[in-house]
């Protein structure tokens, strides 16, 4: 089961990359991201790693959407927004509903709050693949509109997560 629930998670997210054109965030970063979540949770990694490939997915997600939603001139108010509120549904939801996320006993104590390793992760890794992608762009600003090295827009946001996941690794273990 945990080998089909990978295959469909890397396969939904390469369909989706093949599916849009330019976007905010490249399709290779969504096919890396879709596969690390699938593989991590097969290989039964530590669920707060999970949690930060299924966070920079959803952030990946996000900027596809609200750059689908612009170049289609589809505006009103408040839509970055609901676009980011429903995505983080969408995903927390049926998570939560599974038995996968809401065990507040296998995280950690926040101010007295118990928070699962899931959605730790979901937090820092949307915030580092934001940070990534963003930041590429302020980059790409400075440099005439011009990427410093080939694949660039790959390596960016993905680099954040990769650093946190070696980190969480190591404070996991």
């Amino acid at each position: 089961m945990k080998r089909v629930i990978a295959l469909i998670a890397f396969l939904a997210a390469f369909i989706l990359a093949l599916s849009v054109k330019a976007l905010a965030v490249c399709p290779l970063c969504a096919i890396a991201v879709g596969a690390g979540v699938g593989v991590s949770r097969w290989l039964g990694i530590d669920d707060s790693i999970t949690g930060l490939w299924v966070g920079g997915l959803i952030v990946a997600l996000i900027m596809w959407t609200g750059e689908w939603l612009a170049k289609k001139h589809i505006d009103y108010f408040g839509r970055t927004l609901s676009v980011i509120i429903g995505y983080y549904l969408i995903s927390i939801i049926p998570l939560y509903f599974m038995g996968v996320m809401g065990r507040p006993l296998t995280g950690i104590s926040l101010f007295g709050i118990g928070i699962d390793k899931l959605t730790i992760g979901i937090i820092v890794g949307s915030l580092g693949f934001w940070f990534g992608a963003v930041w590429y762009d302020d980059i790409k600003l400075r440099h005439n509109n011009h990427a410093y090295f080939p694949f660039q827009k790959v390596v960016m946001p993905i680099s954040p997560l990769l650093l946190m996941t070696a980190l969480f690794y190591f404070l996991t273990k």
